[in-house]
């Protein structure tokens, strides 16, 4: 296993920054681009990390802390951010996100120095028994998917202007 507390931390509180550099001050063009029907644009991406931080990673940590295995945490709907029009500019959200995420992580590194066992069970409504150590690793691992994403989506917008070179392009042939 490779999980490490400190090292999930450092992923955690870089997102923000990273997702701040890479964003703010890009035209509608590349925060509104998608890669076709049913696929998420960059400020859709944003605002489902913000909705994660609000009702997912620390309110499921807090969950299992207070219920371990006795009741299922509440299930997570990713798609709940879709359903709220969202007319904030990306700086906007981008600062959100960076708020909570700093509080989250803030109660995290608090919950962590008063000495949190990884191997805590919690029960997930659909996976059933899960630890605490698998829901910090997939919090990491879902903001660098979602790093990801955005990154292939914005590739996908110049996929008919790159030409031939498509054939070199990794981003634009993964699927």
């Amino acid at each position: 296993m490779n999980f490490n507390l400190i090292e999930a931390i450092e992923v955690l509180e870089r997102t923000p920054r990273t997702l701040d550099s890479f964003l703010s001050g890009l035209s509608d063009g590349w925060l509104q681009c998608n890669e076709g029907e049913g696929t998420w644009n960059v400020s859709e991406v944003i605002d489902h990390l913000i909705e994660g931080e609000r009702v997912n990673w620390m309110p499921r940590l807090a969950f299992i802390l207070q219920e371990g295995t006795s009741k299922p945490f509440p299930p997570f709907d990713r798609y709940a951010h879709l359903n709220d029009e969202s007319t904030r500019t990306i700086e906007q959200q981008l600062l959100t996100f960076k708020e909570i995420r700093a509080q989250n992580v803030t109660k995290l590194k608090e919950i962590m120095d008063s000495g949190l066992n990884l191997e805590l069970i919690g029960s997930h409504p659909a996976f059933g028994n899960v630890k605490v150590s698998e829901l910090l690793s997939t919090w990491v691992a879902h903001d660098l998917t979602h790093i990801a994403q955005i990154a292939r989506v914005m590739a996908e917008r110049y996929r008919a202007d790159v030409g031939p070179w498509v054939a070199y392009l990794g981003i634009l042939n993964k699927k």
